[in-house]
């Protein structure tokens, strides 16, 4: 979920570049959330002064709110050919396509946002055209890594320009913003030429049945790889999920996967025999609409494996998602399906820097500052930590929000914090993480609700009910839903009765009074406070 603000000039005076724009995905502790992302509200309220947007690369938390935010900051953007295409294909989608000044710029350029003199570096990462950018101001310049690895054998895209970050280093770079995701890894990250040799060798050693590999659609070096290997073993392949037709698309707009067979269609691929088929699905991570998720559950249209097929899990079990990618690998041993994942075969390498890498670009960049970021909390500290072992002067470990002025001796510190709110898709809206909607919304999902009405007249007595709904309360061998709904309306009428007449008349203090009574016994009988709405109605 990065959105990085590069600000030069007098306080009260900058001018402003955003570098990415991303999201990041909900999960249990959001319900009914799928995206999430930061809250721009602090260059919004600046957005005179804001230039323009530069994206690094195409990856989700990279790019991934452009479309969901452009709205509110109404900036040019400027990204290369791969992450153009994909950028106005979701313009497209949100109808944004004919009002948003896209500029698309060749790998390695050079260009001038006002006072910001931008340079495109190119890196290797687990997705085509990565960049680095070195940005000069007046003041000196920063390299902004994004996302990188080295790798000798891409497969896709050319090697990590160590010559050009030399060049940038040799100039003086005064802070380096950089990767922190594997800084606890020790050694290299692994290249993505041994993943295909690997890969090819699996693929032959099944001679019947069906094969599928589930890999990340935006690793077009992996689909590269898959593709290579469905080939060397005489199998044609059969894209499966939405994301993959999308960024096989947007790879061969922009020159890649020129010389391989074409791709057969679901409906065709059903009539070759099982030997001879190679499907490449989406939903590695078990993600429940995801192709392969389907297909587990034979729900899909078209693609189904059973006894005597293989699925070769061709990535990283990202934390967090560890009992959805369980339960579909426990789906498909259920129907007999063969599986292979990176913990028994070398068939996954990392697309972020490990220390030894680490290591390599701060002795090509020499800055005087490290700024980690792209990492938790621990990755950060530990990062800071590794550039000090690396004879960096200086290191400053920020949080989310924090401001930090580089200056021209080379030094730099935590100034200030802007607001560093979350966004919320939920549905059509565009929510606060903390708005009342979605605090609500957790309570309900931690311990359901409890619904109450009664109609009182306007002298303060009940004239019916209380009536009680439950939803999401649970019941035992001692206590049924009947008896715990009994309860509250009993609890309920012993707290209205115990108001004076004046405050049984203030509908509102009374429903509030009756409100807390009823929590607290649900508390006592079940050990959770639900989420209580009291209804009065004057008759």
């Amino acid at each position: 979920m990065n959105l990085n603000l590069y600000g030069y000039g007098p306080q009260g005076k900058q001018k402003w570049i955003i570098v990415d724009c991303g999201v990041t995905f909900g999960d249990l502790s959001t319900p009914g959330v799928d995206l999430i992302m930061p809250d721009p509200r602090f260059i919004e309220e600046r957005r005179d002064d804001l230039i323009g947007m530069v994206l690094t690369h195409a990856h989700e938390d990279h790019m991934g709110a452009v479309a969901h935010l452009w709205r509110k900051l109404r900036c040019p953007i400027w990204a290369t050919p791969f992450t153009a295409w994909l950028v106005r294909d979701r313009l497209r989608e949100y109808g944004l396509l004919d009002e948003v000044e896209l500029h698309e710029v060749a790998l390695d350029s050079r260009f001038n946002l006002g006072p910001f003199d931008l340079q495109l570096v190119t890196l290797t990462h687990s997705i085509p055209e990565p960049n680095g950018i070195a940005i000069r101001t007046p003041a000196g310049m920063v390299l902004h890594t994004g996302d990188w690895k080295i790798d000798p054998a891409p497969m896709i895209g050319e090697v990590t320009d160590g010559d050009a970050i030399s060049a940038i280093g040799d100039e003086g770079v005064l802070a380096m913003i950089c990767d922190s995701t594997n800084v606890f890894s020790p050694g290299e990250s692994g290249s993505e030429g041994d993943v295909r040799d690997e890969l090819i060798k699996v693929v032959g050693e099944h001679k019947t049945g069906k094969v599928a590999i589930a890999a990340f659609a935006s690793n077009v070096a992996r689909l590269q790889s898959s593709i290579e290997a469905a080939e060397a073993n005489g199998r044609r392949v059969c894209l499966v999920g939405r994301s993959m037709h999308r960024m096989t698309a947007a790879a061969k707009a922009v020159g890649l996967l020129q010389h391989v067979q074409d791709f057969i269609g679901e409906e065709e691929a059903g009539f070759l025999p099982p030997e001879k088929i190679l499907y490449l699905c989406t939903g590695s991570q078990g993600e429940p609409r995801a192709a392969l998720s389907r297909i587990a559950a034979g729900n899909h249209r078209n693609v189904s494996l059973s006894n005597g097929d293989t699925v070769i899990f061709s990535s990283r079990v990202i934390p967090g998602n560890e009992l959805g990618i369980f339960e579909l690998q426990n789906q498909l041993a259920e129907r007999g399906v063969h599986i292979i994942t990176e913990k028994t075969r070398p068939i996954h390498v990392s697309g972020h820097p490990c220390r030894d890498e680490l290591a390599q670009m701060y002795a090509w960049a020499k800055p005087q500052v490290a700024i980690p970021v792209h990492g938790e909390r621990r990755h950060l500290l530990e990062h800071a930590d590794f550039a000090r072992e690396l004879q960096v002067p200086h290191a400053v470990s920020v949080r989310n929000g924090d401001m930090v002025e580089i200056r021209s001796d080379g030094t730099a510190s935590i100034i200030d914090e802007a607001p560093a709110s979350r966004l919320h898709v939920d549905g059509n809206f565009l929510v606060d993480a903390g708005a009342a909607s979605m605090r609500e919304r957790r309570k309900l999902a931690h311990a359901g609700q409890v619904t109450l009405a009664m109609a009182v007249s306007e002298k303060g007595e009940i004239m019916s009910g209380p009536e009680v709904r439950l939803q999401g309360v649970p019941e035992d061998a001692e206590t049924s839903l009947d008896d715990f709904a009994d309860a509250m309306a009993d609890e309920a009428e012993r707290a209205f009765e115990r108001l004076s007449k004046r405050d049984r008349r203030d509908v509102e203090l009374a429903e509030e009074e009756v409100r807390r009574a009823v929590r607290r016994e649900a508390s006592r009988i079940w050990g959770k406070k639900p989420w209580v709405e009291i209804m009065m109605l004057e008759v």
